[in-house]
């Protein structure tokens, strides 16, 4: 599905990847571990096409990753920032505006199963985005990744605002999923969750 061949990148005169290969199967998830800078977010940018490689290619279900086709590509995507970038606005018109981009009709009743998994209350909803804590933020984020429900996830520090309880549980939600996932995280949650069965690999 996801394939990295003969990648070659430098930033800054720095090497970020040097003839590197990285293949992802369909339903595959994998584990990025490492050093901060060693290219782990540049694999999602290049992914979504906000970087280019200097030599080498990157494919999404055989086709080369273009600025001609990158559109269609990022609309089977979900890309889960570290930062949790989210317009300053209500929660409520927040969501509003993405099933209406995204043309989608949410299910009321998968929105508030979506809800008690996350611990987010109803009230949280008419809340501004500036307002919310690290957590509040990391887990409004992935009630946008279930909801759009897209076939591939890349997911930067997911888990990394949250306690231990709650990292637990979202990590059991997500490694069961019927979908490909790529995963950056430091959390030994997830090399350790016993749905893995060594279907996650680390890299670094």
């Amino acid at each position: 599905m996801i394939e990295f061949k003969s990648a070659y990148l430098t930033r800054n005169k720095k090497t970020i990847f040097d003839n590197f290969d990285l293949q992802v199967r369909e339903n595959e998830k994998i584990l990025l571990q490492g050093k901060s800078g060693t290219g782990k977010t540049t694999l999602f940018k290049l992914l979504l096409g906000f970087e280019t490689l200097d030599k080498g290619r990157v494919t999404f279900n055989g086709h080369r990753i273009l600025k001609e086709n990158i559109k269609k590509i990022r609309q089977h995507i979900f890309y889960l920032s570290q930062d949790i970038d989210l317009k300053n606005e209500t929660i409520k018109i927040l969501l509003d505006e993405i099933w209406e981009t995204n043309q989608i009709k949410p299910d009321p009743e998968k929105f508030s199963d979506l809800l008690a998994l996350l611990d987010l209350n109803t009230q949280i909803l008419n809340q501004n985005t500036n307002k919310l804590s690290g957590g509040e933020r990391q887990r409004v984020g992935l009630l946008i990744c279930f909801m759009l429900d897209r076939t591939v996830w890349l997911l930067d520090e997911p888990t990394s605002a949250l306690e231990e309880t709650m990292k637990k549980k979202i990590a059991d939600y997500i490694l069961h999923q019927n979908k490909t996932i790529v995963v950056i995280s430091h959390d030994t949650v997830w090399k350790q969750h016993p749905a893995i069965n060594n279907r996650i690999r680390q890299w670094a």
